[in-house]
């Protein structure tokens, strides 16, 4: 299989994979295939099993065999990038995250605590080995790989969280001192041995305005102020 993406592009707009005879993806997001080169019957839908329906926009994925070509759009500011996973591979993904994955590969399905669900709006987390497979990464910005400690905890936005090693310990928690904790979003403190790995996009409004000229006094009677934030636009 090959993955062509944008040429001259750090954030491309479109991926193609081509696929010779006898290779088999599976697409995670199918409403995404913008064009398709092939016999029709290359490409075949179907139901996800009841363990990946539990939300309604999951409900469908499309297996497409080679010879063929396809185009992949994606929303603006996302990349792909490929993830070769062999035996005994351990980490746990996302499904949004899942762009595509080759035939053959394994998948497991791993139940996350209901404190951890609540906080990322994800039941469930999925495991992918296999020999010589390969996955399609969907990310905002940048993939980056950060090494974990089995001693001291990493501390990772849970918004910009990808993927992580299943022996690594989660909990959700805010660090720093007061006003530091009273003003990020949720973290998980990470411990494990392997990478974690990380979406470099993060979106802020308040910074988008403090770069497109928001004045500095308006910024500390909004942090001043009681309500500021919504008092003052």
């Amino acid at each position: 299989m090959n993955v062509i993406c944008e040429e001259g592009a750090t954030l491309s707009q479109a991926v193609t994979l081509q696929l010779d005879a006898g290779e088999k993806v599976s697409v995670l997001h199918p409403s995404q295939i913008i064009a398709f080169q092939g016999n029709s019957n290359q490409r075949e839908d179907r139901l996800m099993d009841i363990a990946g329906m539990y939300r309604k926009r999951k409900l469908i994925q499309s297996n497409v065999s080679g010879p063929a070509q396809f185009m992949i759009g994606l929303p603006a500011g996302y990349s792909v990038q490929t993830i070769p996973l062999s035996e005994g591979a351990d980490l746990l993904f996302e499904w949004k995250h899942v762009l595509f994955y080759t035939d053959g590969m394994r998948v497991e399905r791993k139940i996350q605590t209901l404190k951890n669900a609540l906080i990322t709006r994800e039941i469930i987390k999925m495991k992918f080995s296999g020999d010589e497979g390969i996955l399609g990464i969907l990310t905002h910005g940048q993939l980056h790989r950060m090494k974990l400690d089995p001693v001291q905890p990493t501390y990772i936005d849970v918004g910009c969280l990808v993927a992580y090693p299943e022996n690594a310990t989660l909990t959700p928690r805010v660090y720093g001192n007061a006003l530091a904790s009273q003003h990020m979003n949720y973290h998980f403190e990470i411990t494990g041995h392997g990478y974690a790995l990380i979406q470099s996009g993060k979106s802020d409004h308040q910074l988008e305005q403090e770069i497109e000229g928001d004045g500095f006094i308006r910024r500390i009677l909004r942090e001043v102020i009681p309500f500021g934030g919504i008092l003052i636009k």
